[in-house]
């Protein structure tokens, strides 16, 4: 089980920096997804760093488990809300990544609670 935490918290803390990344350069992409789904550009910085910080949580969790469960509960909620801003926008197509996510984050979640 411990082996496996590292592996996904590993994993998804690289996406969690890429998609921090792209939101703080302002990729194209993420740009005009957000845009269309009316987030402001001025809570890409702040949305960026929720992700940085989920990602640092769930590396830390390798060494202190606690901090990983709670960052992993952290990703789940942070991509709950994106699955619901996309539906709220009438954007159905554009749930898959989040709600990918959302299940991927709470994958450390259990194995934390699994290995604590």
């Amino acid at each position: 089980m411990n082996i496996a935490y590292i592996v996904v918290a590993a994993v998804l803390s690289l996406l969690l920096v890429v998609s921090g990344r792209g939101k703080l350069v302002k990729d194209k992409h993420i740009t005009e997804t957000l845009t269309k789904l009316d987030v402001p550009m001025s809570w890409f910085a702040p949305l960026a760093l929720l992700e940085f910080a989920g990602a640092l949580g769930l590396l830390a969790g390798i060494f202190y488990r606690p901090l990983g469960i709670a960052a992993g509960i952290g990703v789940v909620l942070y991509f709950a809300g994106a699955v619901i801003t996309h539906l709220r926008a009438g954007d159905a197509k554009g749930t898959t990544v989040p709600a990918v996510l959302l299940v991927a984050g709470a994958v450390p979640a259990v194995l934390g609670l699994a290995t604590v």
